[in-house]
């Protein structure tokens, strides 16, 4: 009987894969872990899944195509590692008879970490100064803006949501949240709004939502005139949320002063984006929940569902 056959194709994932190896060659599980930067294309993908019995996807395009080509050979199992399942079609696994799940609720405190870094780099031009330092040879000094009394429109407010609104409050800023699903009593803190009112009163705009139908291209050329002139904007949750010429258009008009961004609508962002000539925004590389902790944490909870779906011991 042949080795039971798993691929892996996380980038984070992939960074530590040498840590993990012990527990697929101990399960008797042959391993491969190709060197993926951000995903592999749906090509490659249908070329490589039918010889595999299960798949640890990433952000890769794992779409009915790509999955019906795994089930016309050995694929049984998926699952997604990390939290964002827009990349997965869950209804065509189910109606192929592949097993599969994701793994929620794990990153919210590293999503989080790092939105609180944005607004705080926005907010001071932190990074700004460490790159005229570093490459210019300068020694700025920008006026930045003081975090505590100002306002943030929250979007989203599921376990990174919370997470980050925690450290908002902390910060002394005054949060609005927008969430349909936010269910509690509003506070002197956390205010809960509906999509956009209330948005021409936020100094930060911070994304931390799903890409939903509801949430694509939520904030688009129709949200500008309703923002304060001067707004910092991040997004920690899913680059369609934003159209981004209409972001663009913000910033060459003043509607937005700075974006700190880890996440695009294309990735990794084209050399030609105008996105980066306005010197004080920021951006990540999709790289939000990448600690070493988060990583082990999530890895070894995508490793233990994906062997218990193909009936194997961790």
């Amino acid at each position: 009987m042949s080795a039971v056959k798993i691929l892996v194709t996380c980038p984070p994932m992939l960074g530590m894969i040498d840590e993990f190896r012990p527990l697929f060659e101990d399960a008797g599980v042959e391993l491969s872990a190709p060197n993926v930067v951000q995903i592999m294309t749906e090509e490659e993908l249908e070329a490589l899944l039918p010889e595999f019995d299960g798949w640890i996807i990433g952000d890769d395009p794992a779409t009915r195509r790509v999955l019906e080509a795994g089930a016309r050979g050995n694929l049984r199992s998926i699952v997604k590692w990390g939290v964002g399942v827009d990349n997965v079609d869950f209804k065509a696994a189910n109606d192929l008879g592949l097993k599969s799940c994701n793994t929620p609720g794990v990153f919210g405190r590293e999503v989080a970490d790092l939105a609180m870094n944005y607004v705080g780099g926005l907010a001071r031009h932190s990074f700004y100064i460490d790159r005229q330092i570093r490459s210019a040879g300068e020694w700025p000094k920008p006026a930045g803006v003081s975090l505590a009394g100002k306002t943030v429109a929250l979007v989203g407010y599921g376990d990174i949501g919370k997470n980050t609104a925690m450290r908002l409050i902390a910060a002394e800023m005054l949060v609005n949240v927008y969430d349909p699903a936010y269910a509690g009593a509003p506070t002197s803190a956390l205010r809960p709004k509906v999509w956009p009112e209330a948005l021409g009163e936020a100094d930060f705009l911070v994304f931390t939502c799903p890409l939903l139908p509801a949430t694509h291209h939520m904030f688009n050329e129709t949200t500008l005139p309703l923002l304060k002139p001067g707004v910092r904007v991040v997004n920690v949750g899913r680059g369609p949320l934003i159209e981004e010429n209409a972001l663009i258009t913000a910033l060459e008009t003043g509607v937005v002063h700075s974006v700190a961004l880890d996440v695009f609508e294309i990735e990794p962002l084209p050399a030609d984006s105008p996105l980066r000539t306005y010197p004080y925004n920021i951006f990540g590389s999709h790289n939000a929940s990448n600690t070493r902790d988060a990583v082990q944490r999530v890895s070894l909870l995508a490793i233990e569902r994906l062997f218990g779906f193909l009936g194997l011991g961790v």
